[in-house]
């Protein structure tokens, strides 16, 4: 949540931030719109804002008593389930950035589609990254269309100059012989959406056939009981690493160095990782879903694959013609130039919060 505050010339808002990221942790890219960017966003045109992790809270009652006891005057929260539940009946107004999962995932529970509704209906304004997920909002909840504003997420990576990738690969148990390794990274908080283990296994087998390709899994743990399931098969699984979260310099200075950013989730909103990727000119591989299908044209700005088998085939496709890799992420980085300025994205975001005086 990023609390705002109207009644002066520059609101003190409170951010409730619904994304699944550790406390404290290291910003990891996972769902749209970090809070973090939307914190400095509001910021930048001088308000005060102040960034609370919505798994810290429990009911609306403990959110309204923080934004008393702190004077917030509006609230921003990411995620409509996650963050938006806590506003329910807020004294104080808001907006939401819808997440990805919570249209994609959470509509399904009856439950949670009552909350989400009547959260929708309180709300100033909602974002949506793209028109589909709008439509699906809107489709489910028709009085809401007119207040949710379409945005995509703004990119800029800010890859360290001081990252050292020979220790990060031989503290990872990875080859350090560069010359010859095709690392793949998959970036994402280890929570069954995320489908960390949908490649595991045929890509164990191509490694065993193919010692230069690894797969490196790499973001904060969020479902314990998850993790320990991902410990256990990547054990097992020649080829393949579990790795510590970076901090997002140092996560963007590793992109930089890998031969591909690989995404698998089953349900995405608009994944963050794969559009970082792009901008620092590393090719994309992702999950054919609609999210992901949004944001990357298959052959032109990355490859989708719709099953693990096929994942491999266009691997090695991309290994085998440096031509077509070439073209396909230059594509990609005119395309985020062109669709995810994080300069656009800034000036939405702090006109939309004047909508909350």
């Amino acid at each position: 949540m990023c609390p705002v505050t109207p009644r002066r010339s520059h609101p003190k808002v409170g951010g409730l931030r619904g994304c699944p990221e550790r406390p404290g942790g290291p910003r990891q890219v996972e769902e749209p719109l970090p809070g973090a960017a939307g914190r400095d966003h509001l910021h930048a045109a001088g308000h005060v804002c102040i960034l609370k992790d919505a798994f810290t809270y429990e009911s609306p009652t403990e959110v309204a008593n923080l934004t008393s006891a702190n004077k917030f005057d509006a609230a921003l929260a990411i995620h409509l389930y996650k963050g938006g539940r806590l506003l329910q009946g807020s004294r104080i107004p808001f907006g939401i950035i819808f997440g990805g999962t919570d249209v994609n995932e959470d509509i399904k529970c009856e439950e949670k589609r009552r909350v989400m509704g009547a959260v929708l209906g309180e709300a100033r304004f909602a974002v949506a990254f793209t028109m589909k997920m709008k439509e699906l909002a809107a489709a489910e909840w028709p009085d809401a269309r007119k207040k949710i504003y379409v945005q995509t997420q703004g990119i800029k990576t800010t890859p360290s100059e001081t990252f050292d990738w020979y220790s990060f690969l031989q503290n990872s148990d990875i080859p350090t012989d560069t010359d010859s390794l095709h690392m793949f990274l998959l970036i994402c908080g280890l929570r069954r959406v995320k489908d960390p283990l949908y490649l595991v296994n045929v890509f164990s087998d191509w490694h065993r056939k193919d010692p230069s390709v690894h797969l490196a899994i790499i973001g904060p743990a969020v479902d314990p009981l998850f993790t320990s399931e991902v410990k256990e098969k990547v054990k097992r699984s020649p080829g393949v690493h579990l790795l510590q979260e970076l901090p997002q310099d140092d996560l963007h200075a590793a992109m930089k160095r890998c031969f591909a950013v690989v995404n698998s989730s089953i349900s995405e909103g608009m994944s963050a990782a794969i559009l970082e990727a792009m901008d620092l000119n590393i090719p994309v591989l992702a999950r054919n879903i609609p999210g992901n299908a949004a944001i990357v044209k298959h052959k032109e700005t990355g490859l989708l694959f719709s099953d693990p088998q096929e994942f491999v085939v266009l691997s090695k496709s991309l290994m085998n013609d440096p031509i077509m890799e070439r073209e396909i992420v230059t594509r990609a980085k005119d395309y985020v130039k062109k669709h995810h300025s994080w300069e656009s994205e800034r000036k939405v975001y702090q006109d939309l919060v004047l909508r909350l005086q």
